[in-house]
């Protein structure tokens, strides 16, 4: 049963979007419509969390990114909650006492998104694809089911990873992280 819900609204603009209550899961906004994400089952959420530390561990403590879990994105007319986001440690956007904003009104530099069993992949491709446009440098779609990584790069084809041994590739600013798919599934039996 998916549990996506879909709401077309043509008059709703992204500004009206953004002033209306938050919702659990999150609700995105693409092409005037408001899209609920479905609610994270235990492989999303094992993966999920278990990135986000990783990320955070070779990245926060040198000031080189951040990686934030289930974080809204608006930019180029559309705003997206990534399953995870990756921002250079430069362009977290700070309030004026150096405080991390509420709002991030820019692309990431990396976004992961990690398949659930009632989401759409085409929906997800389309978001990355967004992202690729403006200046994400790249962008992961973890398969669990499939035991697969797809990696989008901007202006390269899409590369399949799904060898266990194989060592998924990172944004250069994030070359400290070395991880294999075989590293990222065995999370999911921890």
């Amino acid at each position: 049963m998916k549990s996506t819900v879909k709401v077309n609204l043509p008059d709703l603009t992204l500004e009206d979007f953004l002033q209306m209550p938050e919702t659990k899961p999150a609700s995105e906004y693409i092409d005037n419509q408001v899209i609920q994400k479905p609610m994270p089952q235990g492989k999303h959420s094992t993966l999920q969390g278990e990135l986000v530390l990783t990320i955070n561990g070779i990245l926060k403590p040198n000031r080189i990114g951040r990686a934030y879990p289930e974080l809204s994105c608006t930019f180029g007319g559309r705003s997206t909650v990534p399953d995870i986001t990756v921002f250079k440690w430069e362009r977290i956007p700070r309030e004026a006492n150096g405080e991390v904003s509420n709002a991030f009104a820019i692309a990431p530099d990396w976004t992961i998104e990690i398949l659930s069993p009632d989401q759409s992949q085409t929906k997800v491709t389309k978001n990355i694809l967004h992202c690729l446009k403006q200046v994400t440098q790249m962008s992961w779609l973890i398969d669990p089911e499939e035991k697969t990584v797809f990696v989008y790069q901007q202006k390269q084809e899409i590369e399949v990873f799904d060898d266990p041994e194989a060592v998924l590739p990172v944004p250069s600013f994030a070359n400290g992280l070395q991880l294999t798919v075989k590293d990222l599934f065995a999370w999911l039996l921890e």
